[in-house]
C-alpha cells in the first residue's frame, strides 16, 4: 500500500525524502523523527517516524497537520561485503526464509529491509567473514504464520543439496512464530545428517538497541564451524541477557513468550549445549556427530492431518467432523491424556477407518500414560497411540511425515511410537 494522494503530494510540496528529519505537529502535539520507508501494512495516510529512542512511531497525517523538513537527510550508498575472504575458512550455507532476523538497517533512514543476499548478510553482521565463507541465498521471504508443507519440502531440498556439496553447515534464519514446526519437519525430512543445520531466529528486529539478530546469527555460525554436532537445532538466547545462547534440539524446543529474547526452551529434555557469546561451547546432553553420511531426503508429507485441543464441553458432532476429514490427527489431552467419554466413540469409529489418531497432553511437562485412569484405558481400547511427552506441535509434524512415508495405518502407529529423531525422551533419564 502506498502513500496516499494527498499525503504524497504534502510531501512532495516540502521537498520531503525518506531519512529527512521531519517535524510534525497536530493538535497541539509535536513529534520529530527521521521519515522511514511506507510500510505495504501501514495506511495511506500515515507516516512513519524512527525517534531517538530507536523505535518507530507512525503519525496519521489529517489536513490540519502541519509537516515540515527540519533537516535533510545525508545520502550515503550502502556497499556490500564480498561472498568470499579469500580466507579459504569453511563454507556455511544460508537459507533465508524471511522473518526478524533476515533483515538489515538502513542506517540513513532507520529502516528495516529483508537481506535476500551474502552481502546483506554480511553488511548486517561482518564479523561472520572472520569466521566462515558465507553462501546465502533467499529460498523464500514470507511471514512465518503463513509456512506451508510445500515450504518446508522446498527447504529440506535445498538444504540437503547444500549439504551434500559439502558445506560445513546450513544455517536457516525464520521467523520465530512458527520456528518450532519447521524445525521439526527438517529434522524427520534430513534424517542423517553430515553436518549441522541450525535454524535462528530474533525477537527483536535489528533496528531495536535490544536485537537479538546479531549474536544469534553470528553465534550460529560459530556453533557449526566449532561443533561436530550433526543434527537439525535451534539457536536462541538463553536469557534475557547478553551472554549465551542454547542450543536446543529440533523436536524438543517451543517458543514460551511472545517476546522475550529467552522465549525458547527445550521441553522434557535438556538443551544439546549453552553457547557463550564469546563463542566457548558447554555440552548439555548426548548429540549426532558429524560424518560423511549422504543426505537423503523423504520429502513426502501428509497435509490432511489435525491437531486438536481438547477442552471440556467440546462439541462431538464438531470434533467427529475434523476427524472424518483427516487421515491422521494429534489431539492435545488434557492431564495424562484425556478427553471427555463422548469423544471416545468418535476416535473408535476413525481408527476402525484407518485414521491414526496420536495422543499428547497440553500440559507440555511430563509423559502420557493411557493405563493410569479408566479413560485412558478407552482410548487405548479405541487404538489410540500414546505420544510419550512429545510436544503436540512435533507430534503433528510427525505425524504428516510418518503418513508420507506409509499408507499402513499399523505401521503409523509403530513409527508414531518409536523415537526417531529425540522426540521422545525416556523419562528415567530425566533429572
Amino acid at each position: 500500500m502506498s502513500y496516499s494522494p494527498r499525503l504524497l503530494s504534502l510531501l512532495q510540496g516540502i521537498g520531503a525524502a525518506e531519512g529527512d528529519r521531519l517535524t510534525v505537529s497536530s493538535d497541539g502535539r509535536e513529534l520529530s523523527g527521521v521519515l522511514i520507508p511506507h510500510n505495504e501494512f501501514s495506511h495511506p495516510d500515515v507516516l512513519v517516524l524512527k525517534m531517538k529512542s530507536g523505535y518507530n512511531v507512525g503519525v496519521l497525517v489529517t489536513p490540519s497537520t502541519n509537516v515540515t523538513v527540519a533537516v535533510k537527510g545525508e545520502v550515503r550508498e550502502r556497499v556490500p561485503r564480498p561472498l568470499s575472504n579469500g580466507k579459504g575458512l569453511p563454507q556455511v550455507a544460508v537459507l533465508s526464509t524471511g522473518g526478524t532476523i533476515a533483515s538489515y538497517v538502513d542506517y540513513r533512514t532507520g529502516a528495516v529491509h529483508p537481506a535476500l543476499s551474502a552481502g546483506d548478510l554480511l553488511a548486517t553482521v561482518p564479523e561472520i567473514a572472520d569466521i566462515c565463507d558465507v553462501r546465502a541465498e533467499a529460498v523464500y521471504s514470507i511471514f512465518s504464520e503463513n509456512m506451508t508443507v510445500e515450504n518446508w519440502q522446498q527447504l529440506a531440498g535445498v538444504a540437503a543439496d547444500r549439504l551434500n556439496s559439502g558445506v560445513e553447515g546450513v544455517i536457516v534464519p525464520h521467523g520465530t512464530d512458527t520456528m518450532s514446526y519447521t524445525a521439526a519437519a527438517l529434522s524427520f525430512m534430513l534424517g542423517d545428517i553430515p553436518r549441522p543445520v541450525v535454524v535462528v531466529g530474533a525477537q527483536r528486529s535489528s533496528d531495536r538497541p535490544s536485537s537479538d539478530a546479531y549474536t544469534n546469527l553470528l553465534s550460529a555460525a560459530r556453533f557449526i564451524t566449532a561443533s561436530d554436532a550433526a543434527e537439525v537445532l535451534v539457536l536462541m538466547h538463553e536469557t534475557s541477557s547478553d551472554i549465551s545462547a542454547a542450543v536446543h534440539r529440533a523436536t524438543k524446543v517451543r517458543k514460551m513468550h511472545t517476546s522475550r529474547r529467552d522465549a525458547f526452551q527445550s521441553i522434557n529434555a535438556p538443551p544439546v549445549a549453552r553457547m557463550d557469546f564469546g563463542g566457548s561451547i558447554d555440552y548439555l546432553a548426548p548429540y549426532r556427530r558429524k560424518s560423511d553420511v549422504k543426505v537423503v531426503p523423504r520429502l513426502e508429507m501428509e497435509k490432511d492431518v489435525s491437531l486438536v485441543q481438547f477442552y471440556p464441553g467440546m462439541s462431538p458432532s464438531v470434533f467427529e467432523s475434523i476427524l472424518s476429514k483427516s487421515r491422521g490427527m494429534v489431539i492435545a489431552g488434557s492431564g495424562l491424556g484425556h478427553v471427555s467419554s463422548e469423544l471416545i466413540g468418535p476416535i473408535r469409529r476413525a481408527v476402525a477407518g484407518g485414521t491414526v489418531v496420536v495422543m499428547t497432553s497440553q500440559c507440555l511437562h511430563g509423559s502420557v500414560n493411557l493405563n493410569v485412569y479408566a479413560t485412558g484405558r478407552d482410548l487405548l481400547s479405541a487404538g489410540v497411540v500414546p505420544g510419550g511427552d512429545m510436544l503436540p506441535e512435533t507430534a503433528y509434524v510427525k505425524l504428516m511425515w510418518v503418513l508420507g512415508q506409509t499408507n499402513d495405518a499399523e505401521e503409523a502407529g509403530k513409527m508414531m511410537a518409536a523415537d526417531l529423531r529425540g522426540e521422545i525422551t525416556d523419562r528415567r533419564a530425566m533429572q
